[in-house]
């Protein structure tokens, strides 16, 4: 595909080690090394704190505090610790392949960046300006202004992971063994939304998001496909957790740097299913404009 010519690029530092056992190898290696660096920092950090933190340990597990999310938005960097043991011990190549170029991703991850906020801006300007009902104040206005630049980073941190390891290296190392865009596009997709799929917490709608993450997911692999590089996928994704961490949360879920909560919860299956449109149709017409600022 034409479209896709700036993938062969992208994918070329993992042709010399595209077989497939190595894949499967380096992404369980990697993920046990995330899960036990992640064991290994929250067991540290509790027994740092002592048994009278356990409203602490309950904050962690919803993410109801701003260092609550600091913590949980912060350890997905230890994914990307994971996937650098991989690509440097079993690729032999640096973990900064899988981002691309950097003159590249960076002006990209801007372009993209710029003209979703411009979106944004129109889109919080029309009508509705709410969920049905008013938003919920979460936090002072003060507040959430100072934690902004520290709550930024941390969600890049987290959107950075994730792009890394699902569109960089696994996209990657299958795009070098196979042509297909149903193996290399749609495998990671499944993957992510295979981890997306929380029916303890949402319940009835627990397929309906995992299959709006695999969506999501195969539009990212597209825009990284036609960009050669993860800085229109990283800032997509940005740009979409930003509005659901940093400025509009549910209440019972990842709201402790959010300055409102909508008015329904994860357990509010109906209210949630009706948004669930709105949110496809924002994350289409994210993913437009995407192609647009990346078009040479």
């Amino acid at each position: 595909m034409s479209g896709y010519d700036a993938h062969k690029a992208f994918f070329a530092p993992a042709v010399a080690s595209a077989a497939i056992w190595k894949l499967i190898v380096g992404f369980l290696v990697a993920s046990a090394v995330y899960l036990l660096l992640n064991n290994l920092f929250f067991s540290t950090l509790f027994n740092i704190l002592g048994p009278e933190y356990g409203s602490f340990y309950e904050d962690l597990l919803t993410g109801k505090t701003p260092m609550a999310m600091f913590l949980l938005l912060g350890s997905f960097g230890l994914m990307i610790v994971g996937i650098a043991v991989v690509t440097r011990l079993i690729h032999r190549r640096p973990v900064s392949g899988l981002i691309g170029p950097v003159n590249l991703a960076v002006p990209q991850f801007i372009a993209v960046v710029r003209i979703l906020v411009i979106i944004g801006a129109v889109t919080f300007l029309l009508p509705p300006w709410n969920f049905g009902t008013p938003f919920v104040s979460n936090m002072p206005l003060g507040q959430w202004l100072v934690l902004l630049p520290f709550s930024l980073v941390f969600v890049l941190v987290q959107v950075s992971a994730e792009e890394i390891v699902f569109r960089g290296y696994v996209q990657q190392q299958l795009a070098a063994r196979f042509k297909s865009p149903l193996i290399w596009m749609v495998l990671p997709s499944s993957l992510f939304a295979l981890g997306h799929y929380l029916p303890d917490q949402a319940g009835e709608n627990a397929i309906v998001i995992a299959l709006w993450a695999g969506v999501f997911g195969m539009l990212m692999a597209d825009l990284t496909a036609r960009a050669g590089s993860l800085g229109p996928a990283i800032a997509v994704h940005f740009c979409n957790n930003v509005t659901a961490i940093l400025i509009a949360s549910m209440p019972d879920d990842l709201s402790g740097l959010a300055l409102y909560l909508v008015p329904f919860s994860m357990e509010d299956t109906e209210a949630l299913r009706a948004w669930l449109p709105v949110d496809f149709g924002i994350m289409f017409v994210s993913w437009l404009a995407a192609r647009l600022a990346i078009r040479r």
